[in-house]
Order: C-alpha cells, then structure tokens, then sequence
C-alpha cells in the first residue's frame, strides 16, 4: 500500500484489505451463502469503507459492519434496521439528505457528517476480537488524520468504539484526561479542537428495548452537529 493522503484513497485501501482472516473468511462466506430475503443480489463481502464527505466536521463512529447489512450493501449501516435508526435520526436534525438507506446508490449524502467503524469487516456474532480490532486500528488513524483539519465533533456509538477511539486519538496528537473517561449515554469530553459525545448503539437490542429511543439519538447528534458549527433542526415540541 502507497502513502494514502486523501479519503477516497483511503476507502479504496480498506475496500482492499484482507489482513484478518477469520473475518475475511466469515464476511465471504455469508456473502456466498447469503439471506434467503437476499439470494438474488450480489453482496459486497468486502471491508466497509467509511461513508461521507472529506471535509466532515462530524464523525460517527459504530462498531463494525452487519453481516447482512454493510457487509451486503458495501455502505456503512445500510440495508439493516440499526442503519434505520441511525439515518432516520440524522435526517429528523438535518444531517441528512433523506431519511432512509437501502443501498449504495439511494441518493443517501451527509451534510458536514462522516460515518466509521473502528473494525472494517463484519465479524461473527458481530463481536471482533481484541486482536482484530487492534490490526483494523490503523485505517481509522488514518481516517482521523486525514479528517483532523475539519473535525470539531465525534459521536461514538456504544463502549466498543470508545475504548477503541480513545489510544487512536492520543496516537494523533489529542490529549486524553486521565484517568480516561468512562462511556456513557450522553457523555461529553472535551478535547480542545474537538468534543466526543457519546451514545448507545443504535443495535436493535438497545432499540427494541427502548434503552436507546429517537429522542435520545437525536439529542446527541443535535448536539454534535450544533458544536462542529453545523445547522441542526431543533427538538419536535
């Protein structure tokens, strides 16, 4: 792999990466067996590249790819329900053009937004190793980098990718207070260019159970967009 200075080069690298093998074995294998409601498309079964523009002031970042979801679409929480939930947040505080996403060629843009995953590729039982979450560490370094002169604002979507955002931001410069922040729904640190906010994941557990509700999503990322200096929709009365 040649230096990568720019995003796209970036999402065309991760697109390209093997370096875990279980996981490479895995997203292929569910990609040619596939789910009876999708026998008739063709799943990506690659790594996820993130998703939005090079100039975001906003990055999200989840935990990895759903087997049936990014891991069939190629697009970051898309074609699954946590990606319902997600987009259909963004789209209710104005980050987002419309409010659903289905496949890579909807029509789907972010407004100042950016969306990532601290593990590229979908793992089994959507639980990557420690291992594989630290060999995948070095495209969200790079992401974080590249992404550093815009960025004012990180959502992080439940305790995997805070644990994982938090050495990756130290490795690039941001001074982490110790001892670390704990996560937490509704966290926020400040890290003087940038503020983390933290959210539960939008899974479908924490959705179905009501532990994470439209209101409490939308709270969060109407804050991280009103911090990065981006226009939000205020709360529904």
């Amino acid at each position: 792999m040649g230096p990568v200075e720019r995003v796209d080069q970036l999402d065309h690298a991760v697109s390209q990466c093997r370096a875990c093998r279980r996981l490479v074995n895995w997203r292929e294998k569910v990609a040619t067996e596939k789910r009876a409601a999708f026998r008739d498309q063709t799943y990506w079964g690659r790594a996820v590249p993130g998703f939005g523009p090079a100039d975001a002031r906003v990055l999200i970042v989840g935990l990895a790819p759903a087997a049936h979801g990014a891991n069939r679409t190629g697009r970051m929480f898309t074609g699954d329900r946590s990606g319902d939930y997600l987009y259909a947040a963004l789209h209710a505080v104005g980050l987002a053009n419309q409010p659903t996403s289905t496949h890579i060629d909807d029509g789907l843009t972010l407004r100042g937004v950016r969306i990532t995953a601290p593990v590229h590729c979908a793992p089994p039982d959507n639980k990557p190793t420690v291992t594989e979450r630290d060999r995948c560490r070095k495209w969200l370094d790079i992401e974080l980098r590249l992404l550093k002169p815009t960025l004012r604002s990180i959502v992080v979507l439940g305790g995997f990718g805070w644990q994982s955002l938090l050495p990756t931001l130290e490795n690039n410069g941001w001074d982490i207070p110790r001892p670390r922040p704990k996560f937490g729904h509704g966290v926020e640190v400040d890290l003087g260019e940038i503020r983390l906010f933290g959210s539960y994941h939008v899974s479908q557990r924490n959705t179905s159970t009501g532990t994470l509700t439209p209101s409490m999503i939308e709270d969060v990322l109407r804050a991280a967009g009103s911090h990065a200096g981006l226009s939000v929709s205020s709360a529904a009365n």
